[in-house]
């Protein structure tokens, strides 16, 4: 079932909110048991099969975690988190890994190991690193709450369990404890709806959209891009999968305000980082959280000496890249990332000792620029099927496959077309309005990501999303983009969300689905 889907809009959440403030005037624990079995529903409705799993996922962690809980950071605790995380790890590793693991051993030590052709579980990165933060928090002493429904109802909760974002167990848990959440609340509706509706139109009017264009230039069948084809291609996606991931990450958070339950931010608009670090502290911001809490600083962090933390920087990011799929694509994508980001600091190590500073405004737009480019062509190996396609779609952005327009398009240039053709630009036939259209929609989609407000600067004043712990809230923006309740955002959110519905025809899957 699909945030962006008639059955989920009319039917699924409608019920689940009826019967979740029904419930709750019996009581917490009715109303979180109603959630919970919802959300389980809401899981079991992509596969019932892997319920089970789930199921005994949780059960399997919550006993874990009481245990530990009891006893925090003695030996009998410390043996059972090792064991726990372990186990938690080599069940994400088989249905996530093993089938690649058995290709690259195959195709690298020319053994014949049969392929198992193994279904992979939806969420189960994400339900998987949720608890294993959980079991962590348990051992750092840090969890009070014990109560088995509300442990189910943390896991399985429906807005999160498929695509994030990774949540604290500490985050959670005092507010499914609120009496207050268990009623309904005008305001947390309408600021949810408002939410809910901008990440809609997000995702079906402008990600899906995106999609048509950059589709044909990943297509592994597809003729060797050319200059300008393959930067449209690769435009095309960057924005496709900025609008994907920031429409669910506001759906999700909109939807959960419904319930009277802030969310963690997850996404602040990342393209106008002005430095590669910056970056990820915008994008999936509770995965790089989870990263750097649970892998980065137990590895030692940038706590002894520079060379150990460019290391521990590559494997965390190598790591982190293979977490979001099982293919060598995914972990050159990471490796880019790493290498990024120990580039980005021997360079500030460097500015700091010559002294070297910019004027302000030079720094920020050569900044934002810069780092833009490195995540355009490390998002190539992300999207791309195999190193083949990313290989060639990477020549093409560097000009190895020739620099070419269509010919409608080049004979509209009049006195301009000898110009053209002297600085080595040619010609190919037909595409002329699939060219501008591609180029038109990135123009649009950049236009929206680097010159207007986010969601969270827009309902600031509301407070929609949890902040991370040491890290500010995004300001909220000056009128007239800033929403308060009026008629008039009533008729303009009213009307955003209508075209949203509009569009749903043909519902598509997030792209994070797919980890």
């Amino acid at each position: 079932m699909l945030f962006n889907s008639y059955s989920f809009i009319f039917a699924y959440l409608p019920a689940t909110l009826i019967g979740f403030f029904v419930f709750g005037r019996l009581g917490k624990g009715a109303g979180a048991t109603w959630l919970a079995a919802c959300s389980l529903f809401f899981y079991a409705w992509w596969d019932y099969r892997y319920l089970a799993l789930l199921l005994a996922s949780i059960c399997a962690n919550y006993l874990a975690g009481s245990i530990i809980a009891r006893n925090p950071g003695s030996t009998t605790s410390r043996r059972v988190l090792t064991i726990a995380v372990i186990a938690n790890l080599a069940l994400l590793g088989y249905y996530k890994y093993a089938d690649f693991f058995l290709h690259s051993s195959n195709a690298l030590l020319g053994t014949e190991w049969p392929i198992l052709g193994i279904v992979l579980p939806i969420g189960i990165s994400f339900f998987t690193f949720t608890q294993i933060a959980f079991l962590a928090d348990a051992y750092a002493g840090k969890v009070t709450e014990y109560r088995f429904v509300y442990y189910l109802l943390f896991v399985t909760y429906f807005p999160h369990l498929i695509a994030g974002p990774v949540l604290h167990h500490k985050e959670m848990m005092p507010q499914f404890d609120e009496d207050k959440n268990y009623r309904p609340n005008a305001a947390d509706f309408a600021i949810g709806i408002t939410i809910f509706a901008i990440g809609l139109a997000k995702k079906v009017l402008i990600a899906d959209n995106l999609a048509i264009y950059a589709a044909p230039v990943f297509n592994p069948m597809a003729d060797p891009p050319t200059f300008f084809i393959a930067w449209g291609g690769a435009l095309a996606y960057t924005f496709q999968l900025y609008f994907d991931f920031s429409g669910y990450s506001d759906m999700a958070i909109g939807l959960s305000r419904l319930f009277g339950v802030r969310l963690p931010l997850n996404f602040n608009s990342p393209y106008k980082a002005r430095n590669i670090a910056e970056f990820w502290r915008r994008w999936h911001m509770t995965l790089s959280r989870f990263l750097r809490d649970y892998l980065y600083i137990p590895l030692g962090g940038n706590r002894h000496g520079p060379v150990r933390r460019h290391i521990n920087l590559l494997t965390t990011m190598i790591l982190g890249g293979l977490w979001h799929g099982a293919g060598w694509n995914f972990v050159i994508w990471g490796a880019l990332h790493g290498a990024f980001l120990v580039i980005n600091h021997a360079w500030q190590e460097f500015c700091r000792r010559t002294s070297l500073n910019l004027p302000p405004r030079i720094a920020r737009i050569f900044g934002i620029l810069a780092t833009f480019l490195c995540v355009v062509f490390a998002w190539v190996y992300f999207r791309a099927p195999d190193l083949f396609t990313a290989n060639r779609i990477i020549s093409g952005m560097l000009g190895g496959w020739g620099v070419a327009v269509p010919e409608p398009i080049l004979s509209r240039l009049g006195p301009l077309k000898p110009l053209i053709e002297g600085m080595g630009i040619g010609s190919y036939l037909g595409g002329g309005a699939s060219f501008v259209e591609t180029w038109a929609w990135v123009a649009l989609a950049a236009g929206i990501a680097f010159l207007t407000p986010n969601t969270q600067e827009i309902m600031g004043r509301f407070e929609p999303a949890l902040p991370e712990e040491g890290r500010k809230v995004p300001t909220p923006t000056i009128a007239p983009c800033a929403w308060y309740p009026s008629r008039r955002n009533a008729i303009s959110i009213g009307l955003l969300l209508a075209l949203g519905v509009l569009a749903l025809s043909r519902p598509t899957e997030f792209l994070y689905f797919q980890f």
